[in-house]
């Protein structure tokens, strides 16, 4: 581990010399390249930087310990001593963390799809809410929030929505999103005060490039229409809908929540590619099932990852044992605390693997 580190810290101080070249200032995309990777491994190296310190700090207790002979003194250089030792095993621990494989995905923006499970009309009803609660969470991160599509019900619920979050790290923190949500209350349309159980199925993708998915323009149908649904002026008048389908995986998106046709289709075709990267993705994860098994909730799509008990005013994460009493808030988009508890449950699993080997 120790030599990986040296050979990041000597990587890092030749981009700083690097970044202060005035070719690289005057290339832009250079620029941006070094800069990421200056990004990235700046915690590397300073949680390294302060590692060493701590080292030095003990080797310099040790010696002043065995030449000092003033009582307090010793007191004072034992404490420094057993603080500095304290400090190098907590950094060690963070350092294991640190270097541990990226998900290249992790920095993307996300798109997100939320459909209505079994309930019926109270599956889309909550499909809805879910959806609120996402747009709650990213304003709470300044991320940017865009509906590529939704298919309504008349009572306030969706069907389905599609949306995009933009934002630094917004894979990192919602790919842990993906999989059944499961509601239990006693629904509006429910006369007799019975709980029902509905569900609901999210799916958390990676906003890709072109050239991460190529499509081949003779795979495609794309159909233009009228818009239906609630729309403002012009939204409902003209063939701005836009729909594509996918002949070899029958995939059929559809977007209609801009005014023109081409911002539409620019919309449709993303949630085309993040969906098919999202099938290479899900063949990956199918291949490598001890890999999806030591994650968490990143793999398959029909596991149950968690339930929203009203009644009780409970959220229950069902893939690390997280149980919270604070619903209301949970509805509101406050899913830190359960975003957190899904990454360090993660870490600990890939740590436990990588120190099995």
């Amino acid at each position: 581990m120790f030599d990986k580190l040296e050979d990041l810290l000597i990587r890092f101080e030749e981009i700083m010399g690097e970044l202060g070249e005035p070719s690289v200032a005057n290339n832009q995309d250079r620029f941006r390249k070094l800069m990421k990777e200056q990004s990235d491994l700046t915690p590397i190296v300073n949680a390294y930087k302060e590692y060493k310190k701590c080292g030095q700090d003990v080797e310099d207790s040790l010696a002043m310990l065995e030449e000092e002979s003033d009582g307090d003194m010793r007191e004072m250089l034992k404490d420094e001593l057993n603080a500095a030792k304290k400090r190098i095993e907590e950094l060690e621990d963070e350092l294991k963390i640190l270097l541990l494989p990226r998900d290249p995905n992790d920095d993307r923006n996300v798109i997100v799809e939320i459909r209505a499970g079994a309930g019926g009309d109270e599956a889309a009803l909550f499909a809805a809410e879910v959806y609120r609660l996402y747009v709650h969470y990213a304003e709470s991160q300044r991320w940017k929030v865009e509906t590529m599509n939704v298919d309504e019900i008349g009572i306030g619920g969706m069907k389905e929505v599609n949306f995009m979050i933009s934002g630094q790290g917004a894979y990192s923190r919602l790919k842990y999103e993906s999989g059944v949500h499961r509601v239990q209350r006693v629904p509006e349309t429910e006369s007799g005060g019975r709980i029902h159980t509905s569900t609901i199925t999210v799916a958390v993708m990676p906003e890709v490039e072109e050239v991460d998915v190529v499509i081949d323009e003779k795979d495609i149908r794309i159909d233009v229409m009228r818009a239906s649904g609630n729309g403002g002026q012009c939204v409902n008048t003209t063939d701005s809908a836009v729909r594509l389908t996918h002949y070899p995986t029958g995939i059929v998106v559809y977007s209609q929540t801009e005014k023109s046709q081409l911002q539409n289709k620019a919309k449709a075709f993303a949630l085309l590619r993040a969906k098919l990267y999202d099938i290479e993705q899900q063949k990956a994860h199918d291949a490598e099932a001890e890999l999806r098994r030591s994650q968490i909730g990143t793999g398959d799509r029909s596991e149950k990852i968690r339930t929203y008990n009203f009644p009780q005013g409970r959220v229950t994460d069902h893939r690390i044992g997280l149980t919270l009493y604070k619903l209301d808030k949970v509805m509101n988009g406050d899913i830190q605390e359960i975003i957190d508890a899904c990454i360090a449950a993660d870490q600990a699993a890939k740590l436990a693997k990588m120190n099995a080997y």
